[in-house]
């Protein structure tokens, strides 16, 4: 005779497994705004900037922003580095941080 399944355990595993998928999201998204260098941005900027982009309805803006996306994830268009003060992730500041003269 066939053992019965464990119904209890298998949605447990499965809401722990889905928690874990949706922590694991956020660090990556938290990680995505570190690497884009727009955690400079104060909270209320940067949610308003993702409002904004959440209700594009352009079709052209949208695809342009995919493109550069796309681009800053193979690595050939990373302009963060041109914001002043702004060093190239994995570096530090020549002068160990003290402001310039």
């Amino acid at each position: 005779m066939r053992k019965p399944r464990d119904f209890d355990s298998e949605l447990k595993a499965l809401a722990d497994k889905a928690k874990q998928l949706k922590e694991r999201r956020v660090r990556d998204l938290g990680a995505l705004v570190a690497a884009t260098g727009a955690d400079a941005l104060d909270a209320e900027t940067l949610a308003g900037a993702l409002l904004d982009a959440a209700a594009n309805i352009d079709k052209e803006t949208g695809e342009g922003w995919r493109k550069r996306g796309a681009a800053f994830f193979q690595g050939k268009a990373r302009d963060t580095s041109s914001r002043p003060g702004q060093q190239p992730e994995g570096t530090l500041p020549l002068d160990g941080g003290a402001a310039s003269a």
